[in-house]
């Protein structure tokens, strides 16, 4: 099959990966399945060697289990942890800490900030429940529409959720393309703050124009108030955790990975002492055992604060056990196992569709045929994760599925894992519209309608996109990206 041809059957692959989880309401992880064991058998139709029915399904498996393999237990740590910063109240140190930064003024800065830090290590839908009450609370009590609330505090969330590790599907992304993961995590950091500022700069006064009130379930006993007095505003809720000791639940993963790469640079190999730091360092920077730290960190901190943990935990579960120790060695992991499932099996099954995409032969005419088009090379990861998350409507699948399209194209098109990853991740922020579980949630935690749940998320997501695209070429152009 020609490279041309193949072009085509992929395009088509995805329409009908979005129409069997749009319309015919498939579950992702089939649908997933489904697409790529028929995207196989029809490449051998057409004479593709290596593709009969029994060749694809071992290239399902094949991909499934090493992307599996290399991420579960981030995942699953990374979902424990979230637990944790729920339970503890960390989440609301965070924002009342932007609260005073920002001296009562521009609050919707207080949420949106708070979901960017969450959202690191955190889930996207636990993010978006933990900052919506800090949002409607704020919003209800300053008179601030939700349309400026959701378009920024969704904004937060998924740029770090997009192109910052260890969330799943950036760091699926850089796993794949071998990229340094703290460099990844270090200009993520970088571009996303950047980008948060740039787009809210750009879209402040247009997103403030329509009023849309608070839920009114949440805010019930809330009352406005003209007052600019930061007192007045923080949220009060007992037992809650030190801003730094809040802060350290999700700076520990990330400082021990980020770190490590930087150590890793300028530690040279020249002696057995400088061998053995390097050893230790990649011990603490290891992503499983950086988030392991994280979460250890955060079952000690529920020490101090039992009251608030058992509060939550008997929120979210309707169990008050009576062993404390239950509460964090037994709920917090089953709880956490249970939303980390569907993140697992989608990012498994992403990657053994990515196998599948990369294992065709004559993927390299493919990358000289874009390379021919006079297409700048980055721009290829850019658009094939916007076209992904266009049709699967998932970051993670999305950047998963992306990875095994442009991989097997990077010697080709001179790219570098590091501005690849996050060239991919811009991508995935492109067009989150209705097939995105999250936009849902935002727009049932928000209180906005499928009209209004358009223009608060899907505009403000497509402005990011291009604007951290923007900041990764010409950070790459210039030498400093790799």
């Amino acid at each position: 099959m020609s490279a041309i041809g193949f072009l085509v059957l992929l395009v088509i692959a995805i329409v009908v990966l979005m129409l069997l989880m749009t319309k015919v309401k498939l579950n992702p992880v089939m649908s997933l399945f489904v697409v790529a064991l028929a995207f196989g058998v029809v490449l051998g139709v057409f004479g593709t060697e290596g593709y009969s029915f029994m060749d694809t399904l071992n290239m399902i498996t094949t991909g499934f289990g090493s992307t599996l393999g290399s991420l579960g237990m981030p995942i699953i740590l990374g979902a424990v942890l979230a637990m944790g910063v729920q339970d503890t109240g960390a989440a609301k140190s965070i924002a009342n800490f932007f609260i005073k930064l920002f001296k009562g003024k521009n609050l919707e800065l207080a949420p949106s900030l708070t979901a960017y830090v969450v959202s690191i290590p955190v889930f996207g839908d636990i993010t978006t429940i933990l900052c919506s009450n800090i949002a409607n609370v704020l919003g209800k009590r300053k008179h601030i529409s939700m349309s400026t609330m959701a378009s920024f505090t969704q904004t937060g969330l998924n740029l770090t959720h997009a192109m910052v590790p260890p969330t799943p599907g950036i760091l699926a992304v850089s796993v794949a393309l071998s990229a340094d993961l703290g460099l990844v995590i270090s200009w993520g950091i970088v571009v996303t703050i950047i980008t948060f500022f740039a787009t809210w700069l750009i879209l402040k006064r247009w997103a403030a124009k329509e009023w849309i009130p608070a839920v009114p379930e949440v805010t019930a006993e809330i009352e406005e108030t003209n007052s600019d007095n930061v007192d007045d505003l923080l949220i009060k809720d007992k037992d809650l955790p030190g801003t730094f000791a809040s802060f350290l639940t999700i700076l520990i993963p990330v400082i021990l990975i980020a770190g490590g790469s930087f150590v890793g640079m300028l530690i040279p190999e020249s002696t057995p002492d400088d061998a053995l730091v390097r050893t230790l360092v990649a011990i603490a920077s290891d992503k499983v055992v950086a988030l392991a730290m994280g979460v250890i960190y955060t079952m000690f901190l529920a020490l101090g604060h039992k009251a608030s943990v058992r509060k939550s935990n008997l929120d979210a579960t309707g169990k008050d056990p009576e062993c404390f120790r239950e509460v964090v060695l037994n709920s917090w992991i089953a709880r956490g196992m249970e939303v980390a499932l569907i993140a697992l099996l989608v990012t498994a099954m992403g990657g053994g569709f990515s196998q599948v995409i990369k294992s065709f032969p004559g993927i390299n005419d493919l990358a000289l045929l874009i390379q021919d088009s006079g297409v700048p090379g980055l721009l290829i990861p850019f658009l094939v994760g916007a076209i992904m998350m266009t049709a699967v409507g998932s970051m993670t699948t999305a950047g998963v599925t992306a990875v095994g399209v442009v991989a097997p194209m990077m010697d080709m098109l001179g790219l570098e894992p590091v501005s690849t990853a996050l060239a991919i991740g811009a991508g995935t922020l492109i067009f989150n519209h209705v097939t995105n579980s999250g936009f849902w949630v935002v727009s049932k935690f928000f209180n906005l309608d499928l009209k209004q749940g358009l223009k608060y998320i899907t505009i403000p997501d497509a402005v990011a996109g291009v604007i951290g695209f923007i900041l990764v070429f010409i950070l790459n152009t210039v030498g400093l990206i790799h």
